[in-house]
Parts: C-alpha cells; sequence; structure tokens
C-alpha cells in the first residue's frame, strides 16, 4: 500500500502542473502539426497539406490520455496576384485525459497572407480563431477528504463544490513565419536547404477557463519555432535538425531535435516516373521530461511518422520510463512556390 501511495503522489505531482498550466493539445512530433504551433505555417510548404495525429500517453500510470487530431491547408491561388497568395487551414482535435475523462474538442480556422519577398524566401502573417468544447466527468473526480488514512471511500462526502460538466471557449491566435526553400525537388533536399523560422501566440484573448463559475483565464502562450532541412549534395542524406520553446503562464517547455533523412530516391522534375522516397531517423529531446526516438518515412505525396516518449521526469519510477505512443499520416501535393510563383522562380510547376 505504501509503494502504491507513493506512486499516486508522484503521478499527481507530476501530471497536476500540466492540467493546470499545458491545457492545450500536446504532440512529440511537433514538425506533423504545423497549424498547431503556428497558424501562419498553413500553405507555406506545400499548396495542399492534410495530418492526421494520434497519441497515447501515461497508460502504464493510469487512464490513458489520448489525443486525435485532423489538420488540413489549403492554398488560395485563384486571385493571381504576382507575388501574394493566401492559405486556409482547418484543425480539429480531440483530447480525453485522466480518469475524469477531462475532455478538450478544439475547432479552428485559419487564415493567412503568404508574401514572396525574395527569389527563394516567402513571409507568411496569419491569424486563427475558432472554439473549445470543455468536459468532465465530476462523478468521477477523487477528494483529499474521502481518503480516511488508509484507503479511498466514495461515500465519503467530499465537501467540495460540484463542478460543471462542460463549458466553451471563444479562443484566438496569430503567428508570423518566414520560410525558404531552395530546392526543386518534392522530398529530397539534395540539392537545397529547407527552413522554417516563426513566432507564434495563442489565447491571446485570454478566455475564462473554470469549471466552477470563477473568473480564472487560460494565460496566453507564447511559441518560438525553428526547423531546417539541410542537403549533402552527392551524399544522399539531409540534415533536419528543429526546436521549439512554449511559454504559458509560469509554464514552459524546450523541445529539439535531430533527424537523419536517407534519400532512397529522387523525383523526376520534370516527369513523374520516378517518385520521391526517403526515410528519417533521429530523436528529439523535451528537456527535463523525455527522449523521444523518432522515424518518418515519406514516399512521394505521402508520409507517416512514429515515435515514442521515454520518460525521464519525476514520473519515471511510477511509469517505468514509458510515457506515449505517437502516430501521425500526412498526404500533401504541390510546393507552395507551385502555380501562384513557380512561373517566377523559373522552376518546374507541381500539380
Amino acid at each position: 500500500m505504501k509503494s502504491f501511495n507513493k506512486k499516486l503522489i508522484q503521478a499527481a505531482l507530476a501530471v497536476l502542473p500540466a492540467a493546470v498550466y499545458a491545457q492545450d493539445v500536446h504532440f512529440s512530433q511537433y514538425n506533423e502539426t504545423p497549424v498547431v504551433i503556428n497558424p501562419a505555417l498553413s500553405s507555406t510548404a506545400y499548396d495542399t497539406r492534410v495530418i492526421a495525429n494520434y497519441r497515447n500517453q501515461w497508460a502504464s500510470v493510469a487512464s490513458p490520455y489520448q489525443t486525435y487530431g485532423l489538420s488540413v491547408e489549403k492554398a488560395l491561388h485563384h486571385l493571381k496576384l504576382k507575388k501574394t497568395y493566401f492559405g486556409t487551414s482547418l484543425t480539429v482535435y480531440n483530447d480525453k485525459a485522466g480518469d475524469a475523462g477531462m475532455g478538450t474538442l478544439t475547432a479552428q480556422l485559419g487564415f493567412n497572407v503568404v508574401l514572396k519577398v525574395s527569389q527563394y524566401s516567402k513571409l507568411s502573417l496569419g491569424l486563427g480563431g475558432g472554439i473549445n468544447y470543455r468536459t468532465l466527468n465530476p462523478s468521477k473526480l477523487r477528494w483529499e477528504s474521502q481518503y480516511d488514512g488508509y484507503s479511498y471511500n466514495a461515500n465519503t462526502p467530499s465537501g467540495e463544490a460540484v463542478p460543471a460538466n462542460m463549458f466553451i471557449q471563444p479562443d484566438f491566435s496569430g503567428g508570423i513565419d518566414w520560410h525558404f526553400a531552395k530546392s526543386e525537388r518534392f522530398i529530397s533536399a539534395q540539392d537545397g536547404t529547407k527552413a522554417d523560422i516563426g513566432a507564434s501566440v495563442f489565447h491571446y484573448n485570454s478566455p475564462t477557463y473554470s469549471y466552477v463559475s470563477s473568473q480564472d483565464r487560460q494565460y496566453m502562450k507564447f511559441v518560438g519555432h525553428a526547423n531546417f532541412d539541410i542537403g549533402i549534395k552527392g551524399a544522399g542524406i539531409a540534415l533536419v535538425p528543429s526546436l521549439i520553446y512554449m511559454r504559458q503562464g509560469p509554464a514552459q517547455e524546450l523541445n529539439m531535435g535531430f533527424m537523419f533523412k536517407y534519400i532512397l530516391q529522387d523525383q523526376s522534375v520534370y516527369t513523374k516516373e520516378k517518385k520521391a522516397a526517403a526515410i528519417s531517423f533521429g530523436a528529439y529531446y523535451r528537456v527535463k521530461d523525455a527522449v523521444i526516438p523518432t522515424m518518418l518515412v515519406q514516399w512521394d505525396k505521402f508520409g507517416m511518422g512514429l515515435s515514442y516518449d521515454f520518460n525521464l521526469s519525476q514520473l519515471s519510477s511510477a511509469s517505468k520510463a514509458k510515457g506515449g505512443l505517437e502516430i501521425s499520416l500526412r498526404y500533401n501535393t504541390s510546393p507552395g512556390y507551385g502555380r501562384a510563383l513557380g512561373k517566377s522562380l523559373n522552376r518546374p510547376t507541381y500539380k
């Protein structure tokens, strides 16, 4: 019993701060959740991109935290502006956390304007808005007053006010991103370099966040991110470093990673006979929390990512270092330079 109580306390200490301060959906493969980290990332790298995400976390400690997500991006080129086009995005994420089923259903629409600022680079400014639908099962909550020092008794009155089982928040975000792509290839970067560097702010309306009718508000979240795809000409590989920093109230998080991309086959630039193929291996490190081995397989317009969090935090003695399994599936069409800017760059137009 003492061992169980110790693990329970450790789990509570480690998980509660995340529940209080980091209420947003959370993925380790942050490069596969672009518009979740910055609405300005929509339609900069691709004309169309659809990504599905799944994450299962803390199954070894308590009821698993499960997150499902879908994002869709689409560039709007029909306006035929010489150095400008627009992007739109839709993101829907559903998250369930813990025994009380604390849930978040998020639906966001995004809009961004993409400006060509040089031969190989673009600047994107984006805004997002939508709702967060928060739910809870109060009957599953356990309170300190219901423990008699030895065991839990659900029939003991808690003396606590019963929280509401749902509420809805309006939510708004915005960001800026600089995108660089010096390559004529769809996947491979043997002949060039690709990069994104940006910053974003979420919850800048500081929406009310409370199940008990208080005036507590959600902290704004500030995000800074950068990722690179650097081809080694003639070596058949590319180096893919990245990092993301997030701060929300008193909580902060730093993730950094490094992937080796092995280019199995280059695409045909002017024909469709050969499809590009690549496989990437590497790992991410969430500072003081987890090491995350990651694999990404890409073929033509499709990509599949697989990762697993090995927990290093105070929860590791209870979780036995087991954190979370994560899967991402991606489909994308032509690079964002595409039809709007392809002619001015004197490069192939992808369709």
